[in-house]
């Protein structure tokens, strides 16, 4: 499948293949790229938004819900709304993993607006990223 968009996090990169345009607003769906030691987001749980993960390369070390999980190729985990979860590489090559997102709420606007947020060489500010999770229905864990 063709990419629609390719939007970079610091190291991360999401690539879009289907967003809410394509899915009358159901469902998102991106290849999620964690290299090696890349700094990655904070634990957190959607309000409205479930999640799915399917392994494509590498091993993707999660956590959900306080259980570690590793994602292998052709491996895949569930994330209900309200579960808190948290995704980095332990490993020394990259991960990637297919993600789907549904509804389509937590979409590429989102990951633009992060993605802006964050500057190379400078700590992001926990506040304008903590308001632009919480505008779009991510929570960050306080835990």
């Amino acid at each position: 499948m063709p990419s629609k968009e390719l939007i970079r996090i610091g190291q991360l990169e999401l690539d879009f293949l289907l967003d809410g345009d394509d899915t009358n607003n159901q469902m998102v769906m991106f290849e999620l790229t964690i290299p090696a030691g890349a700094k990655v987001p904070v634990a957190h749980y959607h309000v409205d938004v479930d999640e799915a993960l399917y392994g494509l390369e590498g091993e993707l070390s999660s956590i959900v819900d306080g259980k570690n999980v590793t994602i292998r190729p052709g491996d895949h985990c569930f994330i209900p709304r309200g579960i808190i979860h948290h995704h980095d590489n332990k490993s020394t090559a990259n991960a990637k993993a297919l993600c789907v997102l549904t509804p389509a709420s937590i979409g590429p606007a989102y990951f633009r607006e992060i993605g802006n947020a964050i500057k190379p060489g400078v700590p992001p500010d926990p506040a304008v990223i903590s308001e632009i999770m919480n505008r779009h229905g991510l929570i960050p864990s306080k835990g």
